[in-house]
């Protein structure tokens, strides 16, 4: 929840003129819902590299109906390419479930959005030797209503809950780890090889100091980057060390 209308279309098109002719990563933007008409007609109008594609922050795990002040999938088809589902800070502030974040996954597929599911454990989950088990339940049952051949639309942000926003970052192996748990959990839950389509990224207290320590582990296409995105030149340095491999969302 940060920047008007106008400062977010200043803030896109300084990142684009810092990165001007960038061509080595897929860059999703999710700004405010209230911003993305406006920045997905600016972002329609550039005509240079690099190229943006927009994401929505959230979205109503409701088709429609009286749901005052929500936004649906069929709201965001043609303004959204990529939706959040199950950020640590919905999950925590507006207690969403792991069967509502199922629910807006199908939803978004079913309106050709590209879902990115955020999951990760607290810090007493880790400290009560439950992490693994917190991330393999919200595998599970977010993915639930998913077959192996949405896969392709699918996106998965491991980003532990102690790790974001608080410079307390996760190490490498720790990210490593839990990626390959996500990986082989996949394969198990839909018996395909179309599980290794599932593009995995690390979210939580990312910068350009660290991001190389994180995209250069195997399993990390991209970043699921938070308050350094707010901040162009930043933002630009963590584009910049993802290619030629990644995905990167602010």
């Amino acid at each position: 929840m940060n920047t008007t209308i106008s400062e977010g279309s200043l803030l896109l098109n300084r990142l684009h003129k810092e990165l001007a002719g960038f061509s080595g990563a897929n860059i999703v933007i999710c700004p405010p819902a209230v911003h993305l008409f406006a920045l997905h007609r600016e972002s329609m109008q550039l005509k240079s590299l690099p190229k943006f594609a927009l994401g929505a922050q959230n979205m109503s795990e409701h088709e429609e109906g009286a749901y005052t002040g929500e936004v649906s999938a069929e709201m965001l088809n043609g303004l959204a390419s990529y939706v959040l589902v199950g950020h640590s800070e919905r999950r925590k502030y507006f207690d969403e479930t792991d069967s509502v974040d199922a629910q807006k996954i199908n939803l978004a597929l079913r309106h050709n959005i590209k879902a990115v599911l955020c999951v990760g454990e607290t810090q007493q989950q880790r400290d009560n030797g439950h992490a693994k088990q917190t991330v393999l339940d919200q595998l599970n049952v977010c993915l639930s209503e998913v077959t192996a051949s949405d896969l392709k639309n699918i996106l998965i942000a491991y980003e532990p809950v102690w790790a974001i926003g608080t410079g307390n970052f996760a190490k490498p192996a720790q990210v490593e780890e839990m990626l390959q748990l996500i990986s082989t959990t996949l394969a198990q839950i839909f018996h395909s090889d179309k599980s290794g389509m599932v593009q995995l990224l690390y979210g939580g207290s990312t910068n350009s100091s660290n991001a190389h320590a994180y995209l250069d582990l195997p399993l990390v296409g991209g970043l699921l980057v938070g308050g350094a995105s707010l901040n162009y030149k930043e933002f630009a340095k963590i584009v910049r060390a993802s290619a030629p491999k990644a995905e990167i969302s602010a």
